[in-house]
């Protein structure tokens, strides 16, 4: 996945996916005001989704080895 919009805001180990607690990877800022936390998988699984209610997105699957 591709990120739409970079932040500095860097997730870390800490930061964990709102779906299944692995660490997160993605953060979503939503148009509405919230925010949402993926882990790889589950950013792929429901990116189109994702790219239609987000303001921005910070990707830093490219950290995964």
């Amino acid at each position: 996945m591709n990120a739409t919009v970079m932040d500095n805001q860097h997730l870390t180990a800490a930061d964990r996916c709102d779906r299944c607690g692995a660490q997160a990877y993605l953060r979503v800022i939503l148009a509405s005001g919230g925010e949402l936390l993926f882990c790889a998988h589950h950013a792929r699984k429901h990116e189109d989704k994702l790219r239609q209610v987000a303001l921005r997105i910070h990707d830093e699957t490219s950290r995964i080895g």
